[in-house]
This record gives structure tokens, C-alpha cells and sequence, in this order.
């Protein structure tokens, strides 16, 4: 099932999209049951984070289309802002 970052928008006014993003560096690590991915975007200091049931294919160097929102996490009792992502695809 394809998914349209048009209704995803539409539905939710928190999410943002951006198009064309380069990707610095991808990680890949198990968290339970799941892979946790994490992204680090050519211009952005803030990591991209999303969850999936495998591993991927490496994202490092290629160009992606996003579709995200923004978010905190504690670490170490410090709030970290990340972008929890809900749609990537390569471009």
C-alpha cells in the first residue's frame, strides 16, 4: 500500500514533509522486537528516528523524501528534540 504525504498533512498539522534530504549517516540497532533506525540529515543537527520490523538496506549517501514531526526524548534526565519519522522513502 502506497502512502500520499498529501493526506498524511492533510490529517495531522504537526507532521512536516521535505523532499530531497541527503543522508549523512544511517543506524541500525535492535530494540526488542523491533530495528531502530536512526538518520542524521545533511544541514539538520537533529536526529531522524523511526522503527521497523528488519533492517534495511543502508540509507547512507542517498536521497530521501521524509515525512515527520517533532519530538523530545530523555537522556540522561536531559530532553534531546529528535524527529520521529512516519514516512521515508528513497527518491
Amino acid at each position: 500500500m502506497k502512502s500520499d504525504p498529501q493526506a498524511l498533512l492533510k490529517n495531522n498539522d504537526k507532521l512536516i514533509h521535505s523532499d530531497s534530504l541527503k543522508v549523512k549517516s544511517h543506524a541500525q540497532r535492535p530494540q526488542e522486537d523491533w530495528v531502530l533506525h536512526t538518520l542524521m540529515i545533511e544541514g539538520y543537527d537533529v536526529p531522524f528516528r523511526f522503527k521497523r520490523q528488519g533492517k534495511y538496506r543502508t540509507l547512507r549517501g542517498a536521497w530521501v523524501n521524509l515525512t515527520y514531526y517533532p519530538t523530545q526524548e530523555m537522556v540522561a534526565g536531559i530532553p534531546v528534540e529528535i524527529m520521529k519519522v512516519v514516512r521515508v522513502k528513497r527518491t
